[in-house]
């Protein structure tokens, strides 16, 4: 099969033919349809990820049809169309026993712990609990799209965040998953304030919902100017980024007793950020990580995207060939464009 490889951290990929995949006995074969270009790809491409063994093949954000079945499945057949979550669960550790498959003791990651869907094909562990059927009225690049950003914003506002109508949802970055969380809020009733540096990238953020917009790069001072706009501050705020600096601005945006839901990465020299736990201690502030969503919660959302009250295909920026994707990955840190870059064509 043809796939995007690189050898070495910081080495500039290239398209290869490599063997194709087997389903291990619990696992399936997906032939790829369509693969979402994520900064997480470009966090490994990097070095900033110390599961991925070289040589290897980036993409976690995927949707296809099953290929192959291996012989202990007992759920899904030849044929069926699928999307996954980013992180797959091993099905017999305390978290997946709880639910909790995204926070898996032995993960199964695609394009991370294992090759993954910059390819025509892609072996995924653990079927029977990490597979989600994808309706025929969502198409694979919609599925594809969902990939990391808008499953992660999914589950950091709605079950992290736990929002409601009405509440003020601030969202620093307006990137792929930035974008997600103001759809996301937006649908559950609550307003939202965009925070980025790019007036495109605001402007799209009020085409699809933003109620205010702040340009960071202009206005001075972030949290005041969120109190300003909401008057007691956002009831959650979302750093969506992973910065030292919009993480702390998410922190100081909030009102007493406010949510703040650490999406974005914060990796290498930024991964340990200086905190105002002064304001956590004295408001009752909650600071909340979320990392992706179990395949079992898929349903909700899915059935939201099915009745239209979800849009996720309103985020898709571009659409390339699996050659394109080698420039896409390597210049995801420039944040060049505005929505979600996916593969469709193999």
């Amino acid at each position: 099969m043809k796939a995007v490889l690189y050898e070495a951290y910081n080495a500039l990929p290239t398209i290869q033919n490599v063997a194709d995949p087997t389903p291990v006995n619990h696992g399936v074969v997906v032939k790829v349809m369509a693969t979402g270009v994520c900064r997480s790809d470009w966090h490994g491409w990097v070095g900033h990820d110390p599961d991925i063994k070289l040589p290897h093949v980036p993409g976690h954000e995927l949707a296809g049809i099953i290929e192959a079945v291996g012989k202990d499945v007992k759920n899904w057949k030849i044929g069926q169309r699928v999307t996954v979550p980013f992180v797959g669960g091993c099905g017999h550790c305390p978290q997946c026993d709880s639910g909790n498959q995204q926070v898996c003791d032995n993960q199964f990651q695609p394009g991370f712990t294992h090759w993954g869907s910059f390819a025509e094909y892609v072996s995924i562990h653990q079927a029977d609990i990490n597979l989600v059927s994808l309706p025929e009225q969502i198409s694979f690049v919609t599925a594809a799209s969902l990939g990391c950003r808008f499953i992660t914003s999914y589950r950091g506002i709605v079950d992290q965040g736990k929002v409601s109508a009405g509440q003020w949802v601030a969202v620093h970055g307006c990137g792929g998953v930035g974008l997600s969380a103001i759809m996301i809020a937006k649908a559950f009733g609550a307003k939202v304030i965009a925070v980025d540096i790019d007036d495109k990238k605001l402007d799209f953020a009020k085409s699809i919902g933003a109620d205010a917009t702040l340009n960071a790069s202009s206005v001075g001072n972030i949290p005041e100017a969120i109190h300003d706009v909401t008057g007691r501050g956002a009831h959650i705020s979302m750093d969506a980024l992973g910065n030292p600096l919009t993480c702390e601005n998410s922190i100081r945006s909030l009102r007493k007793r406010g949510k703040h839901i650490q999406v974005g990465l914060l990796v290498a020299d930024q991964s340990s950020p200086k905190l105002p736990m002064d304001i956590v201690v004295a408001n009752e502030l909650e600071i909340i990580g979320s990392h992706g969503m179990a395949a079992h919660r898929y349903p909700e959302m899915m059935d939201m995207i099915a009745k239209g009250k979800l849009m996720p295909e309103k985020l898709i920026g571009r659409e390339i060939n699996l050659e394109g994707a080698i420039n896409a990955l390597i210049n995801m840190d420039k944040f060049e464009g505005t929505g979600v870059t996916v593969i469709s064509e193999f």
